[in-house]
């Protein structure tokens, strides 16, 4: 059973995301029925990196222009170098991760990512981990940071970097899926077979009077 069926995640990225950190989620995210939207500062595609060397071109489905936090029911955060360091300049993405934790939204975090959401003032009192480089700069920004493969607090979860990365996302489905609502797996409700059926079946008898009706005419 697919845990995150209907789900909308959001994934904020920019230009120099750390690759595996991206593609790796997203790939388990759609297993599971999310149904994922690439955000950005611009449109066309963005550039990731495998730690210094770049790497392939994502596509962008939707800029910061063009979307809010409440039109999605989570939201994911890659790391990378340059990534996180694009994305805190901009005043639409600190908006929109403000937003997010404002509607409790449940937020998967990794590497470098928490930088956005220190410029966000966002991490007075929470507690997570990142990739060791930003340490200081998490507990600076009133953080609590723990050497941990995994670090959950409320909506949050957390986790160092790609060596991670399979903790991360089984930690985030886990989260993600807590945060199911009827509203969402409404969404992904079929029509119940049998009303097609009906639907056909009057369809076809209504066709076969006509026809009767025109043969009589004809006769």
């Amino acid at each position: 059973m697919k845990k995150l069926k209907g789900m909308r995640v959001a994934v904020l990225a920019a230009d120099g995301f750390e690759q595996v950190e991206l593609t790796r989620p997203v790939k388990r995210l759609e297993k599971e029925g999310a149904h994922v939207t690439i955000i950005s500062l611009h449109k066309g595609r963005i550039r990731g990196m495998n730690l210094l060397v770049p790497g392939k071109k994502v596509r962008v489905d939707a800029t910061l222009r063009e979307v809010k936090a409440a039109d999605f029911d989570a939201l994911l955060l890659p790391g990378g170098f340059m990534n996180p360091d694009f994305l805190r300049q901009s005043a639409l993405a600190l908006d929109f991760v403000r937003d997010a934790d404002l509607l409790d939204l449940p937020i998967a975090v990794i590497c470098h990512g928490p930088w956005l959401l220190a410029s966000a003032g966002l991490l007075e009192g929470r507690h997570l981990t990142s990739w060791p480089g930003i340490r200081n700069d998490l507990e600076n920004a009133g953080a609590h940071w723990t050497d941990e493969p995994v670090v959950r607090d409320g909506n949050w979860v957390s986790s160092r970097g790609p060596h991670d990365l399979l903790a991360f996302e089984h930690a985030l489905v886990e989260l993600y899926a807590e945060r199911m609502t009827p509203a969402i797996v409404q969404r992904e409700v079929a029509v119940p077979r049998w009303p097609r059926l009906i639907a056909g079946g009057l369809a076809a008898v209504a066709t076969l009077g006509l026809v009767a009706r025109g043969r009589k005419a004809l006769a």
